[in-house]
């Protein structure tokens, strides 16, 4: 299914910004609706997903040596919502240096 890790990190970004964008709406839950048992789960899941995206960031930088600044628009764009979606089109789906 993944041939290279570039592969592996790429459908990883992709989750790990859909657990963001849910983080968003259990917040919801979490204080409009009193619920705060789905925001535990999906922050637990989020923060084991991000941990795995920056590892495999780090990964692919080596691997494919990227330069400093492509590995730092990586990490800026898990801190954004909806970063990891533009980032996976503009800037992971090109093997630019």
């Amino acid at each position: 299914m993944f041939k290279t890790p570039l592969d592996r990190f790429r459908f990883i970004a992709f989750i790990e910004g859909c657990s963001f964008l849910l983080i968003g709406l259990t917040m919801i839950l979490k204080y409009r609706y009193d619920m705060p048992g789905p925001n535990y789960v999906v922050g637990m899941v989020h923060g084991v997903l991000f941990i795995v995206y920056v590892i495999l960031l780090m990964q692919v930088t080596y691997l494919y040596k990227w330069s400093f600044w492509k590995f730092s628009l990586g990490f800026i764009a898990s801190l954004i919502p909806f970063g990891t979606f533009y980032a996976d089109k503009n800037l992971f789906s090109k093997n630019i240096r």
